[in-house]
């Protein structure tokens, strides 16, 4: 699924489409939602990209708040299927698709997919579940695209995963980052060996935040090639992006997509430096985002032309959101930045987590990490690389591999008891 005449596309030919479909955006929701038009306000006329900074933001509470269709721009009987956030924190956020949205959806899929080296030869085993979570549902749009044999597992059963991929031959995974750790602490519990008892080559991972030492840790174990995808309910689900093997940046679809990156107070950054992103998108119809703050925290790499030849902007990897970011003993650090560190050491294993609380006033921090057996006097060399690289002390506890609770979907790294 690989679009040369889209995907290499020269830069201002590709500004000139954006326009366009940015142009054709406003005026969807113009027609069909009143509302959501004067809550975005906005110049009458379109000139340039450079008038999107006219339009006012929408975040995730005005779209909370629009639950279930209050911001939607097309007809109810239009619409084919819907996803939800999770709703973890409240009221979820709902997102309508028409036909024409599952196409794009297929079709910003199958790109990722070709862009890892997934093909129609592959057998592509989906271990995200299927439900109001969107990433079962994406990657099993876009393996149909791109027409490889699919795997529709779902989410769990560790062991049976194990099974089929053998059984099956699967050659590719998509799942959230970090169930491939899971997958290994198994596979070693079973004597499955990933190079001898299974034809795997690419692991296609996102919904959370992983470290670049996560990936060689998968890597490494898995003896694949790891694909970091991004995405959101929101935009209309996984698949925004992806990185390449050039490994030079995550690429954003711009011809689907508009990308800025802003300052806390919604001013432009310059290239290279980190901010929280804003997403308009262009080509969705149910429910359209015109300047959607997404809480992330990211940098737009570069612009250039990329060695697999691709030319749409590069961001990096995600850092956190905005939320995200724990302050400790004044100290203000996010987990990704703790992990990166505890996976630098031999012994440590995959699983950690991040515990505070506040005693007589003051912060404390207990992070337990997980490691092999013979290397349980790790807890001094962990706190010393915490405290010079982060600069806060915390208590670190080394626990055998097993002990911490292994979540059925995204792994709880922080417990803050201080609230």
């Amino acid at each position: 699924m690989y679009q040369p005449d889209l995907e290499t596309i020269g830069r201002g030919d590709l500004q000139a489409l954006q326009l366009d479909r940015l142009r054709a955006t406003v005026q969807r929701i113009r027609d069909h939602n009143p509302d959501y038009a004067q809550r975005i306000g906005g110049p009458d006329s379109i000139r340039s990209l450079d008038d999107l900074r006219k339009f006012n933001f929408l975040n995730k509470e005005d779209l909370r708040q629009a639950y279930p269709f209050k911001l939607t721009c097309a007809p109810r009987e239009s619409f084919v299927r819907i996803q939800t956030s999770s709703g973890t924190t409240g009221t979820p956020v709902l997102n309508a698709y028409t036909a024409n949205d599952v196409k794009q959806w297929s079709e910003i899929m199958a790109r990722c997919f070709t862009a890892a080296g997934v093909t129609s030869s592959d057998v592509f085993q989906i271990m995200p579940s299927f439900g109001l979570f969107n990433g079962g549902f994406g990657f099993h749009f876009g393996a149909m695209t791109v027409g490889a044999m699919i795997v529709p597992i779902g989410a769990g059963r560790t062991q049976l995963q194990l099974r089929l991929m053998q059984d099956l031959g699967t050659t590719a995974i998509g799942a959230i980052a970090s169930y491939p750790l899971r997958l290994m602490e198994v596979a070693k519990e079973e004597k499955f060996d990933f190079r001898r008892d299974s034809k795997l080559r690419v692991g296609i991972f996102g919904a959370e935040i992983w470290s670049d030492e996560m990936r060689q840790r998968i890597e490494a174990g898995m003896g694949i090639r790891a694909f970091d995808i991004i995405g959101m309910t929101e935009t209309g689900g996984v698949g925004l992006g992806i990185d390449c093997p050039a490994r030079v940046g995550t690429h954003v679809w711009e011809d689907h997509y508009l990308i800025e990156i802003l300052d806390r107070d919604g001013n432009p950054i310059p290239d290279g430096e980190r901010g929280e992103m804003v997403i308009t998108t262009l080509t969705r119809e149910g429910l359209p985002l015109i300047r959607f703050r997404t809480g992330d925290l990211n940098a737009i790499l570069t612009r250039e032309k990329c060695a697999c030849g691709r030319t749409h902007l590069r961001v990096d990897r995600l850092t956190g959101r905005i939320d995200d970011m724990v302050k400790v003993k004044g100290v203000n650090f996010y987990p990704k930045q703790v992990e990166a560190l505890l996976l630098r050491f031999e012994g440590v294993a995959t699983d950690y987590q991040i515990i505070l609380s506040r005693l007589e006033g003051k912060d404390d921090c207990v992070i337990v990490v997980e490691v092999q057996q013979g290397h349980e006097d790790l807890g001094s060399k962990l706190s010393s690389a915490i405290y010079e690289n982060l600069g806060f002390h915390a208590t670190i506890t080394t626990v055998p591999v097993g002990t911490i609770e292994r979540a059925p979907g995204k792994v709880v790294r922080i417990v803050d008891n201080r609230k």
